[in-house]
């Protein structure tokens, strides 16, 4: 059971952080919305992206990563696995707050303004929050992989 859940774990954090790296490098060549049929292919891809590569592979990564911890009782005091777990729900509530939705938001829009539903100049106001709420959680991210591999001996918690 250990390897499976660090082998799920480990999947979830490689497509997580993949599925980031790829919607970063699509947020730096999204044309700019006045060229409504390119911005709403790439706003789509990137909300295709966020539904089916980034929220599977947090959900995948945290749930494996917090049954690890309740299974292995070498984990229960060690502090490195406890910061994990804090920034691994972090990351799950900003990855919904500031990833997933804007994105899913932001592909309906441009797909509504390309058929003439909605204004076009209510698009693109989210892209640097986007690119920036990203960074974080791939920094924060590489700091998970980082504790992981290392495992420092952070405070030890009582037994």
């Amino acid at each position: 059971m250990r390897r499976l859940l660090k082998f799920l774990h480990t999947m979830g954090a490689i497509g997580l952080m993949g599925a980031m790296a790829s919607l970063l490098v699509l947020l730096s060549l999204a044309p700019p919305p006045t060229s409504l049929a390119g911005y709403a292919v790439i706003r789509g891809a990137m909300g295709a992206i966020a539904t089916w590569i980034f929220f599977p592979s947090l959900g995948l990564t945290l749930i494996a990563g917090l049954l690890a911890i309740g299974l292995n009782r070498g984990y229960h005091n060690a502090g490195w696995a406890w910061a994990k777990a804090a920034t691994g729900i972090l990351i799950f509530e900003s990855g919904f707050v500031g990833v997933l939705g804007p994105m899913q938001q932001e592909a309906d829009q441009s797909a509504r303004a390309l058929a003439g539903q909605v204004d076009p100049a209510t698009l693109a106001g989210s892209l640097g929050p986007e690119r920036n709420t990203l960074w974080v959680l791939l920094a924060v991210a590489t700091a998970n992989v980082v504790l992981g591999i290392w495992r420092p001996r952070l405070t030890r918690l009582p037994a």
